[in-house]
């Protein structure tokens, strides 16, 4: 049985989730990453057409919401979308709801 406590981290978890969804920038993110499956900083920065400073200030939030993850070699730092993140916060918040996954 879920305790109070267990459902305020959730919900929690589901506002960093929507808050990083809330910007078009990070969507546009999101989307080129979906497109190319792994890009660079200044991969996206082209993808997006938007200055380095930026697009680092939404990768960081996009990271803190779960839902890209990062690999480095060496100073070089490689972006993806993280899909089962994404779906398992989905799913999550569809919980919450009490609904069921309906693919979308």
């Amino acid at each position: 049985m879920e305790t109070s406590r267990d459902t305020e981290a959730r919900l929690r978890q589901l506002v960093c989730f929507f808050y990083a969804l809330k910007d078009p920038v990070r969507l546009r993110i999101l989307i080129a990453l979906a497109r190319a499956g792994e890009m660079t900083v200044t991969e996206i920065v082209e993808a997006v057409h938007l200055a380095q400073p930026l697009v680092s200030w939404h990768l960081a939030r996009l990271r803190a919401a779960a839902l890209v993850r990062v690999t480095r070699d060496g100073r070089l730092a490689r972006y993806a979308l993280d899909v089962d993140a994404l779906e398992r916060q989905w799913a999550d918040f569809l919980s919450m709801l009490q609904l069921s996954h309906q693919g979308g």
